[in-house]
């Protein structure tokens, strides 16, 4: 796989090339949180870092090394990448209380990488809404569901089993989403 022009990459090529890259050594890895949103918006968000919920730790920085990468605390590097780090956070994909996220799947040059459905990143999205009071994070879900298909309706059964207050959550973000 081509390496992309570290300055100018987006959250979109670092995600298939890091992706692709520890894939291929056996790492498998699901795309969460920000990123996925700015690759589901084509870029009108950016995040500044993927994150990774990893399968296994072993060998991540030697393979990161490989393509440039140095660890700085608990994220990664590239020197010529100054606008995108890497974070991996610990198996398994989860969204609130939901462990039965099934990720979304794309082929590049005959390797399968993942990342969150769109209905699922708006799901992680409210979540983020619900529990951290975020704003920002409701825009997210917002624009992530206006530039893609999704279910408007898993995401209302996600909402109601998380409770009292993502039901009134998933009541704005509707009423937002509809004004449009």
């Amino acid at each position: 796989m081509q390496e992309p022009d570290w300055e100018k990459a987006t959250e979109k090529e670092i995600w298939e090339f890091v992706a692709v890259h520890l894939q291929k050594n056996g790492i498998n890895t699901v795309l969460v949180g920000g990123a996925v949103v700015a690759i589901y918006t084509s870029g009108l968000y950016q995040s500044g870092d993927l994150d990774f919920v990893k399968s296994r730790f072993d060998q991540v920085d030697r393979i990161l090394k490989e393509i440039g990468f140095a660890r700085e605390a608990r994220h990664f590097a590239h020197p010529r990448c100054k606008h995108i780090i890497i974070e991996f956070v610990d198996d398994p994909v989860a969204i609130g209380e939901d462990y039965k996220i099934v990720p979304a799947s794309r082929k590049i040059e005959n390797t399968t990488i993942k990342i969150l459905s769109p209905t699922d990143c708006i799901k992680d999205r409210l979540s983020s809404f619900i529990y951290w009071q975020s704003r920002d994070a409701l825009d997210q879900a917002i624009l992530v569901a206006r530039h893609n298909k999704h279910d408007i309706a898993a995401i209302e059964r996600w909402c109601r089993k998380e409770g009292k207050e993502a039901l009134v959550a998933f009541e704005e973000f509707h009423r937002l989403l509809e004004s449009e």
